[in-house]
């Protein structure tokens, strides 16, 4: 391939992920019939309160995509120094692929492409670790509150109430075992052999520390914190009257079924918008309200980041290494 040809194949690869991105947005949010009920619902509000409320959950949103720019510049520390204006990027980027690609793996071709080409086999398996991190958090405290939520809204004996108990914290237990031995990849991926040429890229898990992984996780905590509280804002605001304990079990039920099921952003809303529903209908009957607010952080954490990340994919060469 000539130099010419790379170039113009650049730039058609460019202009297609960021032609789907804003297509994914515009057919969203235009036909987004939850964004109108939302504020139709919060017309009776208090205006300055919920701005100042709408405020705080944008602001979150970039503290918290901050904390993964941070977690990603030091995982890939010890294969390529990042800046972190160049890790933003890097970030930014693999949300803008994520939003069109199943169950958001395009997030990892995304991210990788501001590395050099030797490194972005192994840097997609240290990403891979900072996405573990964070499942686990999603998968130890979904667990305990669906066990919760059965053992309280469902008629069943005490005996199958024990064994529930006790299945969710094996589950949960189990992630972070799994975790902090996050090297076992590196043993599995060896005993197939059909998986022999992607071996080595593997190799990188054996040189992660048991320091490194705590940090990794403190860092996708917060995150998670970030995340829960967005929620808790807007529904204190908008649904009052819902028990505080209640509404943050089930919005870790509700993290928990979104990493469960694989998904496409493009419908990742109107799942979310149906479990959350039929979630909360055990404890409120303001089924829009829920559905709105659903809305309203999905907007701010993913086509916000995705708008963003469109700007920066116009200046990765996709076709060899990428710094800028």
């Amino acid at each position: 391939m000539t130099k010419n040809q790379k170039k113009y194949l650049n730039i058609i690869i460019k202009l297609t992920i960021v032609g789907l991105a804003l297509w994914f947005v515009y057919t969203k949010v235009h036909n987004q019939k939850n964004l109108a009920a939302f504020t139709k619902l919060v017309n009776g509000l208090d205006d300055n309160v919920l701005n100042y409320a709408l405020i705080i959950v944008v602001l979150m949103m970039f503290a918290n995509w901050a904390l993964e720019i941070v977690k990603w510049q030091y995982l890939t520390r010890s294969l390529q120094k990042l800046s972190f204006w160049t890790a933003t990027k890097s970030v930014f980027c693999g949300l803008t692929w994520a939003i069109f690609t199943p169950n958001r793996i395009g997030e990892y071709g995304g991210r990788i492409m501001l590395l050099k080409s030797d490194n972005r086999a192994k840097g997609a398996v240290l990403m891979g670790v900072g996405l573990f991190a964070q499942l686990v958090l999603t998968s130890f405290f979904g667990a305990l509150s669906i066990a919760w939520f059965v053992t309280t809204f469902l008629d069943t004996p005490v005996a199958i109430n024990f064994g529930i108990w006790m299945i969710a914290i094996i589950y949960a237990l189990a992630f972070v075992v799994l975790y902090f031995n996050v090297h076992w990849v590196d043993y599995w991926v060896g005993k197939f052999k059909f998986l022999a040429r992607i071996k080595p890229f593997f190799g990188v898990l054996l040189e992660v520390s048991q320091r490194e992984l705590r940090y990794v996780l403190v860092l996708s905590l917060f995150r998670f914190i970030i995340f829960t509280t967005q929620y808790i804002i807007l529904m204190v605001i908008i649904l009052p009257d819902i028990s505080l304990v209640a509404m943050v079990l089930m919005i870790f039920i509700l993290f928990f079924v979104q990493a469960a099921l694989p998904t496409l952003d493009i419908f990742d809303f109107s799942v979310r918008s149906f479990v959350a529903s039929n979630l909360y209908a055990y404890i409120t009957t303001q089924e829009i309200a829920v559905m709105a607010i659903v809305s309203c952080v999905w907007f701010v954490n993913l086509i916000l980041p995705a708008l963003i990340g469109s700007f920066f994919v116009l200046n990765v060469n996709y076709l060899g290494d990428s710094n800028t």
